[in-house]
């Protein structure tokens, strides 16, 4: 007798032990009636069942229910009748009959209808094979089947039907849908059709011999919005979003202005899994009337063009990368053509920054470059910084922190098209810098309630001699020393039996949190009038500058502070739908400035912070700064808003800012959004801008929203007062489909400009 070579014997005994593993003990189908009246007969001896006035059927991760249903136990067949319905996962199936193999997953039908969001489909001769085993093969033995494996997961099934329907919503007869001869439907990855028609109701539009929808991402579509402008005349924005796969997508854009012509480009989105993602925008239009810029000097070329790229991923762990270019061919054809982007950034950087982060350390690299000369830029070419984050000192009771640039650096001034001068060939300079702070701090808790926390620094600057016509700075090495101490404690009481169903309280809890934070820096050897400003403090910010290092990074404004920043914060909570909220949330913080600059006074403005939630349906946010020395108020921006419940909303703001030699002219605006909801298919949004300073309605838009059942319509109408330049009109009418929305929840009240164009 020939024995079995050793390599077979321990092939066949693998094989086993993983079909062994593969195949464990199958559970029987779970058959039961939809109520305690209805029969379900099993012949034990067979394993049939027959369910007659309703049954529920379960396996695994699939339910069936049906009027009357015949069951193998054995092979796991299914044969249903009677208002069929059939869910595994997040797909469906309904129809009168169908045939359902819950082991194997095979599945017939006559006719049928399913749904898996965005997409439904319906028809006949509907039919799916079993899925089949994929297979894997260890490392090293590929070419050995013998070693082959059942992988845990089953491939995707394949689904196809005869004279079927696709269509966005699920209606019997959809407003818009794609007729064809035969589907093939991969849940989860994509649908095919072929001999298509595309109709809107019963009107047959177009005919495509071959039609493919991914349902991984947002399917390929068409955006149209139509309207007029007073600066653009009579115009048409089109746009085709595709779906090429998991890892690219976008737009590609062609649009027609009559007082400025044709303009488009594409949009990319793209990626990288891992490696993160970004997008690349690029539109070019040969405008015919480039009109005026913002100093009323006429755009110089014709030729406008933009182009935006932008990244950010995780190389490896803890390793990040950003990188943004903002090319324009001038300063306002964002403003002109982009408004939503030029009302979220006027000035969008270019920049590459590199990090990466350790425990206790981090390393950043940035390069900014200036690539539009109408922007006052500071280019950073590059900026390295080294932070070494909060940490303690082996097992002492001190901790240690501390940040470190270098860098080479060019303040460059906004060009001109003025004939006279060009105001950044006059002022723009540059030069090098390294500097290194270092501190130490003691945090220490006292009575088990106070925590102090004493702190000393010092930092070394080196400038290098700036270059430029601008420079008016020599080489200097700077020595600043800064010392103080924060004060903070946190006290609370908690009253569990109050209740008052008007200012809907469950139980009330008040949070106290008083705070001192002491500054000292002597004066500097180097004053900030003798170096160049290329971090510099900003003397017109609404918000309260911080006193510590390094949060306080104006490098090059640094100067003498004797400051003493006193900080109350309340916050009352309760319990709202079980979750704990912030009833009153009011935080107030001054300077009182112990020894003030020349430039500076006694103390600083009052600052307040307020948001108060009396019921969760409104909320009252207010932020003010009130200057003590002079007695009067400088800012005031205040917001209510009212959303009881989802058929009306109104938010009401009003912005204060005095006027002078930091802010302007001011501002006294009075802003007011209202929404309301007609019906189920209508909807109304208001909204006004009024500046009571000189008595002028800025801006009001009134939309118009009308529910398409697949789609959404917006109607709006716009009127801008440009003051010397006169009054905007717009109307424009936008759609979006409801599967793949053009626009984002609340996002058209946010940025209302969106639904007149870009």
């Amino acid at each position: 007798m020939t024995r079995p070579r050793p390599l077979l014997a321990i092939a066949f005994l693998l094989a086993a032990v993983v079909l062994a593993q593969a195949a464990p003990e199958r559970q029987l189908l779970n058959i039961k009636s939809r109520s305690g009246n209805e029969t379900v007969e099993i012949d034990l001896t067979t394993g049939l069942a027959t369910a007659t006035n309703g049954v529920i059927i379960t396996y695994d991760e699939a339910v069936l229910t049906a009027d009357k249903a015949s069951i193998n136990q054995q092979t796991g067949d299914v044969f249903a009748e009677g208002a069929v319905y059939l869910q595994r996962g997040d797909q469906t199936w309904t129809g009168p009959q169908i045939h359902y193999n819950f082991l194997t997953r095979e599945m017939d039908a006559r006719t049928f209808r399913t749904g898996r969001w965005p997409t439904f489909a319906a028809g006949e001769g509907l039919h799916a094979e079993p899925p089949k085993m994929v297979y894997q093969v260890p490392p090293g033995l590929e070419t050995n089947s013998l070693f082959a494996a059942p992988s845990n997961q089953l491939a995707r099934q394949i689904y196809t039907a005869t004279n079927a329907f696709i269509a966005t919503d699920d209606y019997n007869n959809p407003a818009q849908r794609i007729r064809a001869r035969q589907i093939t439907i991969v849940p989860g990855k994509y649908l095919e059709a072929r001999h298509a028609t595309f109709y809107l109701g019963n009107v047959p539009v177009f005919f495509l011999p071959y039609y493919r929808r991914s349902l991984e991402g947002s399917a390929n579509s068409f955006s149209v919005t139509p309207g007029y402008r007073s600066t653009f005349g009579p115009y048409l924005l089109t746009g085709y979003n595709w779906y090429l796969n998991e890892y690219l997508e976008g737009t590609l854009h062609a649009d027609w202005r009559e007082r400025h012509g044709f303009g488009g480009g594409p949009d990319f989105s793209y990626h990288l899994g891992s490696y993160g993602g970004g997008v690349l925008k690029y539109y070019y239009t040969h405008d015919i009337n480039p009109g005026l810029d913002e100093n009323n000097i006429p755009v110089p070329d014709k030729n406008r063009q933009r182009l935006y790229f932008s990244y950010e991923g995780t190389l490896r762990t803890n390793l990040t990368a950003k990188a943004q270019v903002a090319y324009q061919s001038d300063n306002e054809i964002i403003r002109d053509f982009f408004e939503s982007e030029y009302r979220r950034n006027i000035q969008p950087n270019t920049f590459t920054e590199v990090n990466q982060a350790w425990r206790n350390w981090s390393l950043d690299v940035l390069a900014q470059p200036r690539v539009n000369g109408f922007f006052e830029t500071v280019e950073r070419l590059p900026d390295v910084r080294l932070s070494g984050f909060r940490q303690q000192i082996g097992n002492t009771p001190f901790f240690y922190e501390s940040e470190s640039t270098v860098g080479y650096y060019r303040r460059l001034f906004a060009e001109t098209n003025s004939i006279f001068f060009d105001t950044n060939a006059l002022g723009r300079f540059s030069a090098s810098r390294a500097d290194t702070f270092h501190q130490i701090t003691l945090p220490q808790t006292y009575f088990g309630w106070l925590n102090v926390t004493p702190r000393a620094g010092g930092r070394f600057t080196y400038y290098s001699t700036a270059e430029g016509p601008g420079a008016v700075s020599t080489e200097h090495y700077r020595d600043v020393f800064n010392t103080g101490a924060e004060i903070a404690t946190k006290l609370s009481q908690t009253w569990a039996g109050v209740h008052s169903h008007f200012f809907d309280l469950d139980g009330v809890r008040h949070i106290i949190e008083p705070s001192i934070n002491y500054v000292y820096v002597p004066r500097p050897n180097v004053l900030p009038s003798q170096v160049p400003q290329f971090d510099y403090e900003l003397t017109n910010s609404l918000r309260l500058l911080p006193l510590d290092f390094p949060e306080y990074n104006a490098i090059d404004s640094i100067d003498s502070q004797n400051v003493i920043r006193y900080g109350l914060r309340n916050r009352i909570q309760t319990k709202r739908n079980g979750l704990v909220e912030d009833v009153v949330n009011w935080d107030v913080y001054t300077d009182w400035r112990l020894k003030p600059r020349p430039d500076q006074s006694t103390f600083s403005d009052l600052f307040s912070d307020l948001t108060l939630r009396p019921r969760s349906w409104l909320t009252l946010d207010s932020f003010t700064r009130y200057d003590i020395g002079g007695g009067h108020l400088n800012l005031a921006q205040d917001q209510v808003t009212l959303q009881p419940n989802n058929t009306w909303s109104w938010g009401v703001g009003y912005f204060y800012l005095r006027g002078g030699p930091l802010f302007g002219l001011g501002d006294n605006l009075i802003t007011s959004t209202i929404f309301y909801r007609l019906n189920e298919n209508w909807g109304v949004r208001m909204s006004q801008h009024f500046e009571a300073r000189d008595g002028v309605m800025e801006e009001q838009y009134y939309t118009l929203y009308r529910d398409l059942r697949s789609w959404t319509s917006a109607l709006t109408f716009r009127v801008r007062d440009n003051r010397a330049n006169g009054k905007d009109y717009t109307v424009a009418l936008t759609f979006s489909l409801k599967a793949f929305p053009r626009f984002g929840l609340g996002h058209d009240t946010v940025n209302a400009s969106s639904l007149v164009g870009y």
